[in-house]
């Protein structure tokens, strides 16, 4: 049932696509140094920090995925939104002093200082695989079809391919000519029209006499079978998607890395103008990711009532796939002529194009300066470094795209959301540890350190499938099921790359010079700056065990 889009929505549409063009050239007109193109001159306002992290962080697959795990799994879901603090805040009083007192470009490049260049290349290239082939290609996927859907049957409709190329070609264009401040700029742009697309679409589904507001909602989810219920913030141990013991384990571990320990979101804060900037940026996305819980999770909880409801009448002939559950929500509630589609389309683009283009410039900025500067051309200009950086985007953005197109199907039946995590998981643990362990322990070694990286990957794909192998039939399978959920193999994974980093360092005899000023410990200016002062004068340790009692508490009750 397609929607009929009025001029006013049609206008809109088009309009925000052309918007997102124009700010993003505008802003960034004179890029001259590589400060500038990839660090936006150290400039960027507190304001701009959080606009940019939450819109890199914030994209389709939230807007689409995680409304579609509402509605297929629950409210469980809503543990990548609220762990996600927890990251957030190593970022801004752990890891950040040390980031910016560096002047660093890239993450790797700390990881050269405190260890050597084998685990510089191994993280970057980590970085850039799943930069390119899994977070942009999933991207223009979920992106594409989304969007096709949406249009089926409209004046603008488009194919999944054609949705792939328009994504490529308007990110890939102010992208390559703006650098980051162009994607910074526009970012705050299309996190606001997210947020205004999210927060519509929730009013319109709590507002129909199926769902009755959240009261209803939770009195009508309250009275199903025990076992149909979607408000359930813990799920069994051995549930295949949202395990409770993989959510305080394995999830925790790929907060850290995502938040703490990954290009495209820390490079927003080492643009910052002050540390002031950038703490208060990343403090106040975090802020902006709470609203996420209830504008796309329970609204695609509520989003099942009205599937429901609509089936039984026969207005539908079918129950829809995870990741088609927002589009069709859109063409059920939203009331055509008022521009409501429009800007909700528009959300829809910001959401996609405002990860796109992030993942974009921090990939060309890894393969530039950790690859290209390092080893090709150690004495290259400015401008070269700029040209170098854009045939990166080039390179990344055909990649992804082939890959969307012929990899990917519109038809695909899993939740999108959960694949990202799922396949970064294979390297995120060694990632992690890496970081943790040069940031927190002064015997961490170069040593180990590689070795944790580079046999991370192996362990997670071995014990994935000894699991599979031994599992079923076992005593574990009641507890922690047939297959293993990639939360518990993310967890598995990190104490096995902490048990390599610390038998190695611990055996190694060898002494790295001047390494000690490389960890948080021995950094002047993480050591008796506000980070210090948060865990001495604040005191955090009381309201951390009250959080942790509190998550219990809702747990047994």
């Amino acid at each position: 049932m397609p929607i009929p889009l009025s001029t006013l929505d049609i206008f809109i549409f088009v309009a925000s696509i052309a918007a997102v063009l124009g700010i993003g050239l505008w802003a960034g007109r004179k890029e001259e140094t590589a400060a500038d193109y990839y660090l936006a001159g150290r400039t960027v306002p507190w304001w701009g920090v959080a606009g940019s992290i939450f819109g890199t962080n914030i994209s389709a697959d939230h807007l689409v995925g995680m409304l579609g795990i509402g509605y297929s799994i629950g409210f469980a879901q809503a543990h990548f939104e609220f762990l996600a603090i927890a990251g957030l805040l190593m970022l801004a009083f752990v890891f950040l002093p040390l980031y910016r007192d560096m002047g660093l470009y890239t993450l790797s490049e700390y990881l050269a200082k405190r260890y050597d260049d084998r685990s510089s290349v191994l993280y970057s290239a980590f970085n850039i695989l799943t930069i390119v082939i899994v977070r942009m290609a999933l991207g223009f996927y979920i992106g594409a079809r989304a969007l096709s859907y949406l249009l089926d049957g409209t004046p603008l409709a488009i194919s999944y391919t054609s949705g792939i190329a328009i994504f490529a070609l308007v990110t890939a264009t102010y992208t390559i000519v703006g650098g980051l401040k162009a994607v910074i700029s526009t970012d705050v742009m299309q996190s606001v029209l997210l947020l205004l697309a999210g927060v519509f679409v929730a009013v319109l589904v709590f507002g129909q006499p199926e769902v009755g507001g959240l009261g209803g909602l939770l009195a009508k989810d309250a009275a199903l079978p025990a076992a149909e219920q979607k408000f359930h913030l813990y799920l069994p141990t051995d549930h295949p998607q949202l395990p409770w013991t993989g959510v305080f384990s394995g999830l925790l571990i790929i907060h850290i890395f995502y938040w703490s320990t990954n290009q495209f979101i820390a490079q927003r804060a080492l643009a910052a103008k002050s540390e002031f900037d950038a703490r208060m940026g990343i403090l106040a996305a975090g802020f902006l990711k709470l609203l996420i819980p209830f504008v796309s999770i329970a609204t695609g909880v509520a989003a099942g009532l009205l599937f429901d409801a609509s089936l039984a009448r026969g207005e539908i002939s079918a129950l829809p796939l995870p990741d088609d559950a927002f589009p069709l929500l859109v063409q059920m509630v939203v009331p055509a002529g008022y521009g409501l589609v429009g800007i909700i389309t528009a959300g829809l683009i910001g959401a996609i194009l405002s990860s796109i283009d992030s993942m974009m410039n921090s990939g060309a900025t890894l393969l530039t300066f950790d690859f290209y500067r390092k080893y090709v051309d150690p004495n290259a200009s400015e401008r070269k470094l700029i040209r170098v950086g854009r045939l990166c985007i080039v390179a990344f953005v055909l990649i992804a795209a082939c890959i969307a197109a012929v990899i990917y199907t519109e038809e695909a039946a899993d939740n999108f959301f959960l694949k990202v995590p799922a396949q970064m998981g294979h390297v995120v643990p060694g990632i992690a540890v890496a970081f943790l362990g040069g940031v927190l322990w002064r015997r961490a070694a170069a040593e180990g350190a590689f070795w944790a990286l580079l046999a991370s990957p192996f362990f997670s794909f071995g014990i994935e499938w000894l699991y599979g192998a031994w599992a079923p039939g076992s005593a574990v399978e009641p507890l922690f099921g047939a297959q293993l959920n990639f939360l518990h193999r993310t967890a598995l994974t990190s104490a096995f790359a902490l048990a390599i980093l610390v038998w190695v360092s611990l055996r190694d005899r060898s002494q790295q010079a001047d390494t000690d000023r490389l960890t948080w410990w021995g950094r002047p200016a993480a050591r008796d700056g506000a980070a210090r002062n948060f865990w001495a004068s604040e005191r955090p340790w009381g309201w951390l065990l009250g959080a942790a009692t509190l998550f219990m508490l809702v747990y047994f009750a």
